[in-house]
């Protein structure tokens, strides 16, 4: 049996009597323990079977309410299947384009099964008119218990899971249980959990891999008290977030950089000092996307009010590859920057640090970045150049990974791919430097603008893009123009309230466009405003800079100045 079921059964007999899930904030909160979430699996696993479930099978899952899914991919996993959780349509989604991709995926995946649970009921019309099979996870609440999970092998599929990339060519990354069980246990013991103490607090879908794995999976393993909402609930009110952990005393909680922007503002404009209590909070782990210390400095100076510790902001790096997490900031140390030379790093890729008294330290010399922690244990880091050669400390190059926790491959629409090479390394596609073993990222190789042989970070241009007042906060994109030729530039898109108000669009962009030249030394090729939910974005809420290029082409060419730098 792998050790990642019999560590679930092991804690549904023991921790799991006393810990539990609460789901339905903030209108019907409704608590289960895991003991109790495990009799449900077990009965969900029973009906499957019987239903004709075989070992190894690969189950997709469509629902949003965390008290369906957490039984429901317990049952799967304890009839020794897999897991895929669906991206879900929302209500600008076109049904039937989604349901032609959807078939798509199950055909990728090899799943002939789709558990529907609410609110996506409603879609079982859908669903049949394409002659998808599937079953209401309702209906097998009845079914008679599975006496005994099934046998898993460490090297037999857990989870794939969908990447962020286009629906016309999905690609599902395969965890196996050996992987799953690596990564959960190395995040458990890095962030020094104390299962009878600590409780985890989150909004975050689980169609993403940290909604899925880090506050799903990683709770219900080991019997840790959990609150869960659906990003829905947070989207609806964000103070939910901070009213939530006030209540039942969270001590970890995780979200993308966009949300700490969005939340610390929402807590800075609440009157009465005692609205929240968030002394207890020990992790706040920032992830997904590149942490911004603006955004940071406003949670934390908002959170101060609430007696929320500073030091319990928590950078991580981690991706899908790696399981989840491939490195936490060490704990209680709060937001540590790597600040280092703009030049070096643009022109040569070295990270030269800045000492603490440069008068360069403020000014658009240097460049900072967060330190992200050395590699969890099982899992190894390394910097290579782009002939594969491993670098040096401070060097830039791509960071390649290799452990316990990273996955043989993908699956494809044309097969499967493996992801690692003879060595057991693989290629992250990020760009970063370690330093005394930890690792700090740059930005992604494929975002990476080259202009006037400097390396431009979208990062820094979209940071500079968001501090423009009117700019909507984690909505400024950088985009490659005529990538890889001599002609190459960059525009920004972003969202804003005076979408639509010419005069005051025109003022925003003519401040945009200078605020980036006076940070990165360039100016952009064209400025583009948008009204707030334009930009695409992954189901988990990042900006996609790649499909922002395509679908504004036309009209950043409509709004191009006349470049220069």
């Amino acid at each position: 049996m792998s050790r990642f079921v019999d560590t679930l059964v092991a804690t549904a007999a023991g921790r799991g009597q006393q810990r539990g899930m609460v789901t339905g904030e903030p209108k019907e909160p409704l608590r289960r323990t895991w003991a109790e979430v495990h009799e449900q699996a077990k009965r969900i696993a029973g009906g499957l079977i019987e239903s004709g479930l075989k070992p190894g099978s690969a189950v997709a899952v469509l629902a949003g309410a965390p008290a369906l899914i957490a039984p429901t991919v317990q049952a799967v996993w304890l009839a020794g299947g897999s897991v895929t959780m669906l991206h879900q349509p929302t209500q600008r989604t076109d049904l039937a384009e989604w349901a032609a991709d959807t078939v798509k995926v199950l055909k990728m995946i090899g799943s002939e099964l789709v558990l529907l649970g609410e609110p996506f009921d409603a879609l079982a019309p859908v669903l049949t008119q394409h002659e998808i099979g599937f079953r209401v996870i309702g209906e097998l609440f009845d079914g008679e218990p599975l006496a005994e999970a099934l046998h898993t092998d460490e090297s037999e599929t857990a989870l794939l899971q969908l990447t962020s990339g286009s629906t016309a060519d999905p690609k599902a990354v395969r965890i196996t249980y050996g992987n799953l069980y690596s990564n959960v246990k190395a995040m458990v013991d890095r962030a020094e959990f104390d299962f009878d103490v600590d409780v985890m607090v989150s909004w975050l879908p689980t169609f993403h891999d940290m909604g899925m794995v880090g506050f799903l999976t990683v709770p219900m393993t080991f019997g840790i008290e959990l609150v869960k909402i659906t990003p829905l609930e947070f989207l609806s009110g964000p103070l939910v977030w901070p009213q939530l952990i006030s209540k039942y005393g969270g001590t970890t909680t995780a979200a993308p950089n966009f949300a700490y922007a969005i939340v610390g503002r929402r807590m800075a404009r609440v009157d009465n000092d005692d609205e929240y209590d968030l002394s207890k909070l020990r992790i706040a782990l920032n992830g997904a996307e590149p942490v911004d210390e603006t955004a940071v400095q406003t949670f934390v100076d908002a959170g101060a009010r609430f007696k929320m510790p500073a030091e319990c902001v928590f950078p991580a790096y981690g991706m899908a590859e790696a399981t989840l997490a491939v490195s936490f900031a060490p704990l209680f140390t709060g937001l540590t920057l790597d600040v280092v030379e703009a030049h070096a790093l643009e022109a040569d890729n070295r990270a030269v640090p800045v000492p603490e008294d440069d008068p360069r330290r403020g000014t658009d010399a240097v460049r900072s970045f967060a330190v992200l922690g050395p590699p969890l244990d099982g899992l190894e880091a390394e910097v290579v150049d782009d002939k594969g050669v491993v670098l040096g400390e401070r060097q830039v190059g791509e960071i390649r990974l290799r452990g316990e926790a990273v996955t043989p491959g993908y699956l494809t629409m044309d097969g499967p791919l493996d992801t690692q090479d003879a060595d057991g390394w693989l290629n992250t596609g990020d760009l970063g430097y370690l330093v005394g073993g930890m690792i700090i990222i740059c930005g992604r190789s494929k975002d990476v603008i080259i202009m006037g042989g400097r390396n431009l970070y979208p990062t820094d241009i979209e940071r500079a893009a968001t501090s423009v007042e009117g700019v909507r906060a984690g909505n400024a994109v950088a985009v490659r123009i005529d990538a890889g030729s001599r002609r190459e530039r960059f525009a920004v898109v972003l969202e804003s309230k005076l979408a639509g108000d010419a005069e005051a669009e025109k003022a925003l962009s003519k401040e945009v466009a200078s605020r980036v030249r006076d940070a990165v030394d360039m100016r952009p090729y064209a400025v583009v405003v948008l009204p707030a939910g334009s930009l695409p974005k992954t189901p988990s809420g990042k900006v996609k800079r790649a499909a922002t290029a395509q679908q504004y082409a036309e009209t950043i060419a409509k709004n191009a100045s006349t470049p220069s730098s």
